[in-house]
């Protein structure tokens, strides 16, 4: 199997891991019997992940002696900044959607990523592509449907302010893997991770000091973990995207689409309509043989 393909998965998994405890710690926390957790804000979940993936990566680069700062520094900034918004936005969808919809919109992202390499970087979208990105988005629509067409208390209803910003989540992600492709042949991966906290570490402390939580007990191993998945997850994305065609590799990690939607019924109990199942079912489609095409 192409090894950028081996990579996104691994990464894929632990980026789940990462939404499942965000999730844990957001609004969704205090509906679970079996443990007790406080809430918090998005943005302090973001500081923490950012403290803890730049203590590791400045530790790694100074003991390989990497230039600190980079060298392409225009693509990395964009890339931490881009990647920094996109996080931030989508931590707040996880605690406002079913964690299914809200990872199942984030995994618009490839599809982003096309139209970004399209005019950055010169690769060309089939015709059998477009409808297949079409249909990808046509599950979107179906799910922003769910409200006016399923009328049952026993589903969750989705919050379409939310699912909105979830979109424009996944065009920011899609920017910031279009500048891991640019920073191929200049930065080393683990410079390219530094930069997301490098970005948000002063952005998201300023905005802490207006609304903190203290952690307690087990949540000081929550925050913990939420950091090193994200490291693991950030380093095996970047290698992904250093490996091959972005167009064809990014797309396997949508298979997190899958684990959110039995995480999110089995954990969370998030019920979700017929409508919503076929809007995922769609976009996964049209990501994925997206991908199975342009491997063609």
């Amino acid at each position: 199997m192409n090894k950028g393909i081996v990579y996104i998965i691994i990464s894929g998994l632990s980026f789940m891991v990462v939404n499942f405890f965000v999730k844990l710690l957001g609004s969704s926390g205090q509906q679970l019997d079996w443990i007790e957790l406080q809430q918090y804000p998005a943005h302090e979940l973001v500081l923490a992940r950012s403290v803890i993936s730049f203590a590791i990566s400045a530790f790694i680069i100074k003991r390989r002696k990497i230039p600190f700062f980079g060298v392409n520094k225009k693509w990395l900034v964009i890339r931490g900044t881009t990647g920094m918004i996109a996080l931030t936005i989508f931590f707040y969808t996880l605690h406002h959607l079913p964690l299914a919809i809200a990872s199942t919109v984030q995994y618009l992202a490839p599809i982003f990523t096309l139209f970004f390499a399209m005019w950055l970087l010169g690769e060309k979208i089939l015709r059998w592509q477009w409808i297949l990105i079409l249909i990808a988005f046509l599950g979107v629509l179906l799910i922003s449907l769910n409200n006016f067409i399923i009328q049952n208390d026993d589903h969750v209803e989705i919050n379409l302010f939310w699912l909105g910003l979830g979109l424009i989540s996944a065009a920011f992600s899609g920017i910031a893997y279009t500048a891991i492709v640019k920073l191929k042949p200049t930065d080393q991966p683990i410079t390219i991770v530094m930069y997301f906290p490098m970005m948000a570490i002063p952005i998201m402390g300023i905005w802490s000091l207006y609304e903190f939580v203290m952690p307690k007990g087990i949540e000081w191993l929550f925050l913990l973990i939420i950091g090193v998945f994200t490291q693991i997850a950030q380093i095996m994305l970047t290698k992904a995207l250093h490996e091959g065609k972005i167009s064809v590799i990014t797309p396997f990690q949508y298979l997190g689409a899958v684990y959110a939607v039995v995480i999110g019924l089995t954990i969370f109990d998030e019920r979700l309509s017929w409508l919503v199942y076929l809007g995922i079912l769609c976009t996964v489609t049209g990501v994925v043989l997206n991908a199975a095409l342009k491997k063609k």
